[in-house]
């Protein structure tokens, strides 16, 4: 699902092109009167990134032959994921003229195989877009009979002639045309529908512009190094910062593009969309209406700049959008969602507390939606800054004086932020000491500590994770078990333990001239490592009571990526582990949410479900026969009213199903504890 960080549109400059013979089943070659060449801007920005790239990027990497071929190889697959516009023969003639030349021309900073590659993609979806276009107005389907469209073709071959490739495109018309059968809108026609999609998409490759290309091309230079190292565009930039400052209103929402469709990539906690529980990470957008009524413009195949324009607007105004859905791994059918635009609401943000009894205890929840800081309160020294760890040292305090019996930090779904709020929320559960290691570019390793030696609270612990836990979730995860402190309980996590920092490409400042602005690079600068002196890089935290969600976990997570830093190792901290878990322990309260959780007749049905929605994405293959697709989307409709999203897009803590199980293990934990003490006493 995730091919991430690539901002690749499919767009193209004006063609003269030869009628298509469409019942033929074969498209004819269009010819180009137009190739894409990079600005004089570019040419010096792309000397600039392919210094950072080899001289600041933390993976110092031999710029070989075999790092040519990688770059070759990722960038065909952003242009190509499904193999269904180049030919092999195609791909074999390119690899022939570019697959070691990008190496020579990444150590001089040069595009130009990067734009030859380009300018031939070009042409093709120019010819496919052509071919669907005429398809949808002449074409005539059957569903009846049994066919599938395999929607993961990575392992496949390229075709090796034009009728296989347009035996592809017809498959994937009839895809489209049962997917938009059964998105649940009414009285649209399918066929003009498409028409029209199809029609946009064409208006779009023929306003194409260099910087698509290079936007493109610099996406799998710099995703060769790592996953999260990327360029922005002057423009691009202007975007991250509104982002990072979360201050425009809109529906609080990063997004990136993969292949030719935008992706969820963060959902913001405090903004509509985190609020709404409708959008989810990895969803993709296929289409933007404006108000409740407006028609939804399809923007598969836009730039990213573009359709957040659709997206953003003045607070108090609808937008809807048509997803489809992560959940469902990307197939059919596209769903609608409409949110109210706002700004981000910090108070929304701020972790949040609830009790629930369970196993004849009381179990306090603190629900971290990330790790946030106002950094500018903080430094004016304003006395009520927003602040991860005062919000919950605070509630820890309201929770002390209610007497829980046990506490769960629910960081599901948190992918991170401050660094320091994560050390600081770590250091109100350890008495004092290391939280985290952090090695730089040069190997010089440094070690944040919890200087504090207070411990706020000393009780029954655990921490709820899953795959969408990163960074600084995973940090503080990471500490609470190393020290022993609590139970992890969930699925494994992203496994991100990289420091990326941005910087402002320029030219050696003359007293003449001005730099022009070349855009900015972030870069890939350093690693985290656990106390232990393990990464967390790649392969996350594995909990230690596991109780699975159901998020897409084969294709979500560090090591999804291709080009993800590995898993490594430093030297140990000097840490001293409490006594409140042992691995006996952690065994016990395994064999007691076994028995628990087997008589639990809601649990075994959410299990139940999750298995079948597993199954269904594990199958990369989607039926086209009208009876299976329409079985198939009523299950995947039933699955994720019950257990994804509420019906009126609320999430009761109580009827989350992972919390009370998870509140069982803190009780069983509470009452292994009381049982210790009741001992110790008997023995004195």
């Amino acid at each position: 699902m995730l091919k991430k960080n690539f901002l690749l549109l499919i767009v193209v400059l004006g063609f003269t092109v030869p009628a298509l013979n469409v019942n033929s089943g074969i498209a004819a070659p269009v010819k180009t009167s137009t190739t894409l060449k990079p600005t004089e801007i570019e040419e010096e920005s792309s000397i600039y990134i392919s210094q950072n790239l080899q001289q600041k990027h933390f993976r110092k990497v031999s710029v070989n032959d075999s790092l040519s071929q990688q770059i070759f190889y990722r960038y065909l697959d952003n242009l190509d994921h499904s193999k269904n516009y180049f030919l092999a023969s195609d791909v074999e003639s390119m690899k022939k003229s570019y697959g070691t030349r990008i190496g020579i021309e990444l150590r001089d900073g040069k595009t130009n195989a990067g734009f030859a590659i380009y300018n031939l993609f070009l042409r093709r979806a120019k010819e496919k877009m052509l071919f669907m276009k005429a398809a949808v107005d002449t074409v005539h389907f059957t569903f009846s009979t049994k066919d599938t469209l395999n929607l993961d073709r990575k392992t496949e071959p390229w075709p090796a002639d034009r009728r296989q490739l347009t035996g592809l495109w017809k498959k994937e018309l009839k895809y489209q045309w049962l997917n938009l059968t059964y998105s649940g809108e009414k009285n649209k026609s399918v066929r003009s529908a498409l028409a029209k999609s199809f029609t946009s998409r064409l208006n779009i490759l023929n306003h194409q512009k260099p910087s698509d290309a290079f936007q493109a091309y610099t996406d799998a230079l710099t995703t060769s190094f790592d996953p999260h190292t990327s360029y922005f565009s002057p423009d691009e930039y202007e975007n991250f910062q509104i982002d990072m400052s979360r201050s425009l209103e809109g529906i609080g929402a990063k997004l990136q593009t993969e292949n030719e469709y935008t992706v969820v990539n963060e959902l913001i906690a405090g903004g509509p969309a985190f609020n709404s529980n409708l959008l989810k990470k990895g969803d993709k957008i296929v289409g933007i209406g404006q108000g409740k009524a407006a028609e939804i413009v399809d923007v598969v195949g836009w730039r990213i700049n573009d359709v957040v324009k659709l997206i953003r607007g003045k607070k108090g105004t609808i937008v809807r959008l048509q997803i489809l859905p992560a959940s469902q791994a990307g197939r059919g059918p596209v769903k609608i969602v409409q949110l109210l635009r706002d700004k981000v609401d910090l108070v929304e943000q701020a972790a949040k507390k609830s009790i629930i009894q369970k196993g004849g205890k009381k179990i306090g929840i603190i629900t971290i939606p990330s790790f946030y800081l106002d950094f500018e309160g903080q430094q004016k020294n304003i006395s009520n800054y927003a602040s991860t760890s005062r919000d919950v040292n605070r509630i820890l305090n309201e929770l002390n004086a209610g007497h829980v019996d046990g506490i769960i930090i629910d960081v599901r779904n948190n992918g991170g932020g401050s660094l320091e709020e994560a050390v600081n929320v770590t250091g109100l559960f350890i008495p004092s000491g290391p939280v985290v290691q952090i090695s730089n570019e040069k190997r010089e390793n440094s070690v944040l500590n919890d200087e504090d030696t207070r411990q706020q609270y000393s009780g029954p612990l655990a921490v709820l994770v899953n795959r969408y836990s990163a960074s600084a979730s995973e940090i503080f995860a990471a500490a609470i078990q190393d020290y022993g402190r609590g139970v992890i309980i969930g699925e494994r996590t992203f496994g991100k333990g990289t420091v990326q920092s941005v910087t402002k490409l320029e030219r050696p400042i003359t007293f003449f001239e001005k730099s022009p602005d070349l855009g900015e690079i972030k870069l890939t600068i350093a690693k985290f490592y656990r106390i232990t002196g393990e990464s967390t890089q790649h392969k996350g935290v594995e909990p230690d009571i596991t109780m699975p969600s159901m998020i897409d976990t084969a294709t979500i997570g560090e090591d999804t990526y291709t080009s993800s830093l590995p898993w490594s190792t430093i030297t140990r901290a000097l840490y001293k582990p409490t006594a409140d878990i042992s691995p006996e322990k952690i065994s016990v309260l395994r064999q007691k949410e076994t028995l628990r959780s087997s008589k639990n007749a809601l649990y075994q049905t959410y299990l139940h479900d999750r298995n079948t929605l597993d199954l269904i994405r594990q199958n990369k293959a989607v039926s086209l026969q009208d009876s299976a697709f329409k079985t198939e989307t009523e299950t995947i409709k039933k699955i994720e009213k019950q257990w994804i999203q509420e019906p009126d897009g609320t999430k009761d803590t109580g009827k989350d199903v992972l919390i009370n199980e998870a509140a069982g293990v803190v009780s069983d934990l509470a009452i292994l504890n009381a049982g210790k003490k009741e001992t110790l006493m008997q023995k004195r």
